[in-house]
């Protein structure tokens, strides 16, 4: 926890300076403030899972939330965790967070559309800032520390840093109250009807928390934390069912069953340990389950294999994949991002170049072919792909990397020290993203835009650091 505790303490520092006092209310432009000092916080210690397709597949999904719940006062952003706890969390500012682990445990979409329903019900009601105006700015303060370490996992960093009166404040503002969550669920109830989902998805996800609380031992994982009493939760959800079940607008959806299980298995095979991935995937191929689900199974153990650098394994199972699962033309580019670690170039580049005709707005197509590209000498196709991809995703940290590599073969040093500085930045190892923006910021063979971005970083960063 090492980097999360210096880096969080220079965020907290400057919170200090900003907060209101009590008597003022809590201000959309500072809850923009902390969201974004709170996603530096999560981004030095985790690992975000935001290759472009997560990233599109989570961002499109919370989008048709937010398509219903109206004009809000955020621009919302959604975010997979790589992280084993059983977590979910909204951050101030619209920054909605989903560990793995939850995600490992969800039926289908229409669960995990209701638990983001329910984040952004959180945030839209501001529960969040209206506890912390409650507040002294020393507790808003130790809030703000202790959404860090909920990011974590490890609830009692807050008792560690602060004094037990202070941790205790921390605490009451982090836990939702009885009114903030039936609130939240009324909204996502609501908003699951008028989405044509079903809302007794909130039901199931209900009673694998009930499930959790009863079976945890010492130490409840952090969304039982933060969203307590899910017994209390379960009865409100079905007593809203039994209210609303002669209506028609009760659905019996489970969403995109192909797209969820599909982001499902990817979140797992970053996360799970390879023999559990592979039982869990050779469990559902014995089942008799129908052929879709059957053949993402295989697509979960083309991910294994390529995790374990079989990649001419890895294509075979993702061929049979494909034909389990006919006409879905992402399994396509998935093929194709396998042929190009086997070295089968040309197969790849074939089909990514048709996704993106296909469908220019892809970003997981774009960024794949970027990479065959480059592998073909097409360096300035490549560069020109992966700069409309920061536009369109501009915190994603392997773009980054990808253009400074590029920068380099093309022997411009200083520009590739610019975007690896984007990259460490965005990867929250900030100490290297600063010697990599001074480099760009003084070498006058970079472009003067891009030494100008520098120099504004840098500038955000010592004032981060001033206030320490």
């Amino acid at each position: 926890m090492t980097r999360l505790l210096q880096y969080a303490t220079v965020l907290l520092a400057t919170a200090w300076l900003l907060l209101p006092l009590p008597a003022h209310s809590f201000s959309i432009g500072e809850e923009r403030l902390l969201g974004e000092q709170l996603l530096y916080a999560v981004r030095t210690e985790f690992d975000l899972l935001d290759d472009p397709d997560i990233s599109q597949y989570i961002n499109n999904l919370g989008q048709q939330v937010l398509e219903i719940a109206g004009p809000q006062y955020f621009d919302y952003h959604f975010f997979v965790v790589k992280n084993d706890q059983f977590n979910a969390f909204a951050a101030p500012s619209g920054l909605i967070f989903f560990n793995t682990g939850l995600i490992k445990v969800m039926k289908n979409e229409d669960q995990l559309v209701s638990v983001m329903a329910h984040e952004v019900g959180h945030v839209a009601s501001r529960h969040i800032a209206s506890r912390m105006e409650k507040q002294t700015r020393v507790t808003a303060l130790s809030m703000l520390f202790g959404l860090a370490s909920i990011a974590a996992g490890n609830p009692q960093l807050t008792q560690g840093l602060f004094t037990s009166a202070m941790a205790a404040g921390a605490s009451a503002s982090l836990s939702f109250s009885r009114q903030d969550e039936e609130q939240a669920d009324r909204l996502a109830f609501d908003w699951l009807r008028s989405m044509d989902r079903d809302p007794a998805a909130m039901v199931g996800m209900l009673k694998i928390l009930r499930r959790v609380a009863r079976y945890s031992s010492e130490q409840l994982p952090p969304y039982l934390l933060t969203h307590p009493n899910p017994e209390d939760r379960l009865h409100y959800v079905q007593s809203l069912m039994e209210r609303h079940k002669n209506e028609d607008t009760l659905k019996k959806s489970a969403g995109d069953g192909f797209a969820f299980l599909r982001f499902k298995y990817r979140a797992m095979a970053q996360t799970l340990e390879p023999e559990m991935m592979r039982n869990a995937c050779a469990a559902v191929i014995a089942s008799d389950k129908d052929p879709q689900e059957i053949g993402l199974a295989r697509y979960g153990l083309a991910l294994l294999s390529a995790k374990e650098m079989d990649f001419n394994n890895a294509v075979r199972l993702m061929e049979q994949a494909r034909q389990d699962c006919p006409g879905r033309e992402i399994l396509d580019i998935d093929l194709a991002v396998l042929q190009l670690e086997a070295g089968q170039i040309d197969h790849a580049l074939e089909i990514l170049r048709l996704a993106h005709q296909r469908n220019p707005a892809d970003l997981y197509a774009a960024f794949h072919l970027a990479r065959a590209l480059e592998k073909i000498g097409d360096l300035a196709g490549a560069e020109r792909l992966q700069l409309e991809i920061t536009k369109a995703i501009p915190d994603y940290p392997q773009v980054y990397y990808e253009l400074g590599r590029l920068k380099s073969r093309q022997n411009q040093v200083g520009a590739s020290n610019f975007y690896l500085a984007k990259h460490y930045l965005y990867k929250g190892r900030m100490q290297y993203a600063k010697q990599y923006l001074e480099r760009a910021k003084k070498d006058q063979t970079v472009s003067a835009d891009l030494r100008e971005e520098a120099k504004t970083i840098l500038e955000r960063l010592k004032k981060l650091e001033d206030a320490s």
